[in-house]
């Protein structure tokens, strides 16, 4: 009997003569990949690593970095990384293609250093063995992007954001709060730096702090500018404030007064306060990019120039300071298991952002409401916006909120041709629906008794001045809700957060005692912020938005504008035959309702295209309208009303 072995050779090779092109192809085989960077372990950095950063070039936008690395006895390959997965970003953000000009040296010698093939923000630096090297030393450019396509601008000839992690290398191997750094910076002179870190020292222009562990480094960033001034807000927290010209820094009192108050309506809904110290760093500037980013005593700010000269008009943007200060709480000390990494190498996980972004983004509508720095007229009108978004989004039937947090990775933030069916990083505003939800079930099964300020005791409010971490598993969020109120609450977040295909999240605001109502007119919020960002929202009548330009920059999937083949990019020329205007479009949407024709001339690229749009709904713009008695408060108002005592208002 023939083995089974050798027939199947037979077969094969009658297969290869009877088939001359399959015996002719080449078939390789992997190449192994072997890891080269060691991963971290809880273990100390021998000695300290001095950083020193010159930031006075404001002209040419460069940080140029020294850093000196200490290196052990015997030490023949040192290891730096750049951190590429920034807490805060979600997803791998380092900016590495900015680092430049790199070169190491020990002992004034010149060292041979490689790029990791696998883990490019890796640098693999070889040390002489024939002689003694106690300290490596690394010199490099940072190139700051100059405009915005180029990427966020960190420096102006008025202004500077040092962010520490786009200027330094930090060992592998380690837990980066076990490597130590002693900071420098030098900044134009007559700047003043703002900070969260400790033990500042200034001679001239030359800036240095204490010694301090490169987690905490990373988590204190600067602020610096050549118009400042500060105010204490009380409970060590102080608004540290930059501007482009220094008439932008005049602030009354009142608005002072509203930050304070954020202050105190923080404590009081979180029961603690988790930092020794803290600073907001807000930027008043058109010129440097912007940002809201969370750190732990401290945050990164931007608002526009007239943020308190024209404090009324620029009432809707004053949500970012108590949302980036509730972080201090959610997200920070309180973080999703998988989002807290040991160093800046370890790739992050999003599955519950839901609960550190959503939370956080709840939380700093709630405290913008009770504080003043919002009216509950801009506050409603936001929940609104998230909720007429919702209800009309295409990409809920099948992506889940929990999957959205998988999107700062894959997506990079980046627009999208369709983001109605694509969506986007819902977990913010879906997130934030459902923790309203989650507060008016608490406040309906108690009686009133209890509310989500309950939870919010439970879960925050422990470790007075602790400004460590103290990571959670959905189940601790299961847990502590139902001490709160016992519900199925397991079930309501499989549904809410974890299933697709689940209706708008509107429950929150009904139980609240409001609906969302469809207006021909935008709410507060909604029509701030178009005025400002200079666009003709359009998306819940024909289904587009149109830039000042009259380029459409997004469309509704299944809407009436993609129904007849209008797309991202396209630009309206005429409308009815008149040029283009965006005052005239709204009405042409509005007279369609009666019969109207609605027909667009569109220029795509070189070619021209005239489309009837079959839509006879009229504007529509969402708002909210309470359906109970007007002075009877519903779940929603108590929610929103100040837990402070609040001095009635002089007649």
């Amino acid at each position: 009997m023939i083995h089974n072995t050798v027939v199947a050779t037979l077969l094969a090779s009658a297969a290869l003569v009877s088939n001359p092109a399959l015996a002719a192809n080449s078939a390789p085989s992997a190449v192994p990949i072997v890891q080269t960077v060691p991963d971290a372990k809880d273990v100390p950095y021998p000695g300290t690593i001095t950083l020193d950063i010159d930031a006075s070039d404001t002209v040419r936008g460069v940080y140029r970095v020294t850093e000196t690395i200490p290196v052990a006895a015997g030490t023949r390959t040192l290891t730096l990384l750049y951190p590429q997965w920034l807490p805060g970003n979600h997803g791998p953000r380092g900016p590495l293609a900015e680092l430049v000009d790199l070169t190491f040296t020990a002992g004034g010698r010149k060292l041979e250093w490689k790029r990791d093939p696998v883990e490019v923000f890796a640098f693999h630096v070889t040390l002489p063995a024939d002689v003694a090297v106690s300290e490596v030393v690394a010199k490099f450019i940072h190139t700051s992007p100059l405009q915005s396509s180029e990427g966020r601008i960190s420096m102006t000839p008025d202004m500077v954001n040092l962010q520490w992690e786009r200027v330094s290398l930090y060992p592998a191997g380690h837990y980066v709060r076990q490597i130590q750094f002693k900071p420098f910076v030098t900044l134009p002179a007559g700047f003043t730096a703002a900070t969260a870190l400790d033990g500042q020292s200034q001679l001239n222009n030359r800036w240095a702090w204490a010694p301090v562990n490169y987690e905490v480094l990373v988590d204190s960033p600067i602020f610096a500018g050549r118009y400042f001034k500060k105010w204490d807000l009380g409970q060590k927290v102080t608004l540290n404030v930059m501007a482009d010209k220094p008439e932008q820094l005049e602030a009354k009192s009142e608005h002072i007064d509203a930050h304070r108050a954020l202050v105190t309506e923080a404590r009081l809904a979180f029961g603690a306060n988790h930092f020794d110290h803290y600073e907001f760093l807000l930027a008043l500037s058109d010129k440097i990019g912007g940002i809201g980013l969370e750190h732990h005593r401290s945050s990164e700010n931007q608002l526009e120039p007239a943020a308190f000269t024209e404090w009324d008009k620029q009432e809707w943007d004053r949500g970012l300071l108590p949302h980036e200060y509730g972080h201090s709480w959610s997200g920070k000390f309180r973080r999703p298991a998988r989002l807290w990494t040991p160093d800046y190498r370890q790739p992050m996980q999003g599955d519950l952002l839901w609960t550190y972004e959503g939370q956080d983004q709840f939380w700093g509508l709630v405290l913008a409401a009770r504080s003043g720095l919002q009216s509950k007229p801009i506050v409603l009108g936001q929940l609104a916006t998230w909720a007429g978004g919702f209800s009309e989004q295409a990409g809920r039937r099948w992506r889940s909120v929990e999957d959205t947090g998988n999107d700062p990775v894959f997506a990079a933030r980046k627009p999208k041709p369709f983001a109605s069916l694509a969506r986007s990083e819902d977990y913010y505003t879906e997130g934030a629906l459902v923790w309203l939800e989650a507060d008016q079930i608490i406040r309906a099964g108690t009686g009133g008794r209890k509310s989500i300020d309950d939870f919010a005791k439970l879960f925050f409010g422990m470790n007075d001045g602790d400004y460590g971490e103290i990571p959670f598993e959905v189940d601790e969020i299961v847990t502590k809700l139902n001490q709160v109120h016992p519900y199925d609450w397991k079930r309501f977040i499989d549904a809410k957060i974890n299933s697709p295909g689940q209706p708008a999240p509107l429950q929150g605001i009904e139980k609240g005692g409001y609906k969302l109502i469809w207006k021909d007119e935008p709410n507060p919020y909604d029509k701030a912020r178009f005025a400002e960002a200079k666009v003709n929202n359009l998306a819940y009548s024909l289904g587009v938005v149109i830039d000042k330009d009259a380029k459409v920059v997004a469309t509704q999937w299944d809407g009436a504008a993609f129904n007849a083949g209008v797309v991202t990019g396209s630009k309206i020329v005429a409308v009815n035959g008149l040029t283009y205007d965006g005052d005239a479009l709204k009405k042409a949407v509005t007279a369609a309702k009666a019969g109207a024709p609605l027909e667009l001339l569109f220029q795509r690229g070189d070619r021209f295209q005239t489309v009837k749009i079959d839509y006879k709904g009229g504007l529509r713009y969402p708002w909210l309208e309470k359906t109970g008695a007007d002075k009877v408060p519903g779940g929603l108002d108590l929610l929103l009303a100040p837990k402070r005592p609040v001095k009635a208002a002089k007649k």
